[in-house]
């Protein structure tokens, strides 16, 4: 099982099983994150514990999703999709970078386009720990 938290400890999200690659997104709310996401469902493998807060983007008339943050730190927990899937299932997605270093070090990053062209880019080959050398 994969953990992180905020900075305060106040809040924190669970990720059972292997996250996967993870993606860093351009759009206009993940690019001033600088979050990491790993994805599934709310419910499923994914559990956020702890008080949380959320942001809606308050220009879009109907948002397709939030941002699930700590309201004593603002450290980015996650985002929930607001509109279940024809199943039932609600997507989710939590930061990776409020993991420890060394448990996700070697995840792979996909590059997503979420600003323009909504398309995956081509692998760079880099992993998180590319980022923090």
């Amino acid at each position: 099982m994969l953990t992180g938290s905020c900075h305060c400890g106040q809040s924190s999200w669970a990720l059972e099983g292997d996250p996967g690659s993870v993606t860093a997104c351009n759009c206009t709310l993940c690019r001033r994150y600088g979050a990491l996401w790993a994805y599934d469902y709310e419910g499923e493998r994914i559990a956020v514990s702890g008080p949380t807060s959320s942001y809606r983007r308050p220009a879009k008339d109907d948002p397709s999703l939030e941002i699930l943050f700590c309201p004593t730190c603002a450290g980015v927990l996650a985002w929930r999709g607001l509109r279940p899937r024809a199943d039932g299932r609600r997507r989710m997605a939590v930061n990776i970078r409020l993991a420890p270093p060394e448990a996700v070090a070697h995840l792979p990053i996909r590059q997503f386009d979420g600003l323009d062209t909504f398309d995956e880019s081509p692998s760079t080959g880099r992993c998180v720990r590319d980022l923090w050398a």
